[in-house]
């Protein structure tokens, strides 16, 4: 087993002690990584494989970086495929830097921030496949001036607290802004 499937063992365990409605599916997260066969990290596992997202709050921590998303159409935390990187937090702050084009980001703790299981439908010779996605708090620095790239139509700061109060937006996405505004958070 891997260093760092032991430490992600860890994080989901301690993640299931403070979420504890999240027990069951940080259960199943670590059991994805006891599966034989394919590689969970892998995009090419197409039973199901490890993301890794970021919630990417301004610097004084009242908005959230979104983005349109351009395949899924839908307002989105930023994130992307682990590609073989066992390090779901360094992809989380790698996939927010790719999307936002922004410097000086930081993870201000490698502590898992939300985990989400979702369905991504079938896209061309891709069939539909989960995503165990594995959510991560990224702050950002002074720079708030974004980049769109090719995977968003848009991007936009967003009031958390307006999320959090929005019947409209995506469930986990109120998920987290709720977890963030009660500051569930190590």
């Amino acid at each position: 087993m891997h260093q760092q499937d032991r430490e992600l063992r860890l994080a989901l365990q301690d993640y299931a002690r403070r979420v504890p409605e999240h027990a069951a599916l940080a259960a199943g997260y670590a059991a994805l990584l006891d599966e034989p066969g394919n590689d969970p990290f892998a995009r090419s596992r197409l039973s199901g494989h490890f993301t890794g997202s970021a919630w990417l709050v301004s610097a004084d921590g009242r908005r959230v970086l979104l983005t349109h998303h351009r395949k899924l159409g839908r307002w989105l935390q930023l994130g992307g495929h682990a590609d073989g990187d066992r390090d779901l937090a360094a992809v989380a702050l790698r996939e927010a830097e790719e999307e936002s084009g922004l410097t000086g980001l930081r993870l201000p703790t490698a502590a898992i921030f939300d985990l989400d299981c979702h369905w991504i439908p079938e896209r061309g010779d891709v069939p539909g496949h989960w995503h165990h996605d594995v959510r991560y708090v990224v702050q950002a620095g002074a720079d708030e001036a974004f980049v769109v790239s090719e995977e968003s139509l848009e991007l936009a700061w967003r009031d958390i607290a307006g999320i959090a109060a929005d019947a409209q937006a995506e469930e986990s996405m109120r998920r987290m802004a709720t977890r963030w505004l009660e500051r569930r958070i190590p």
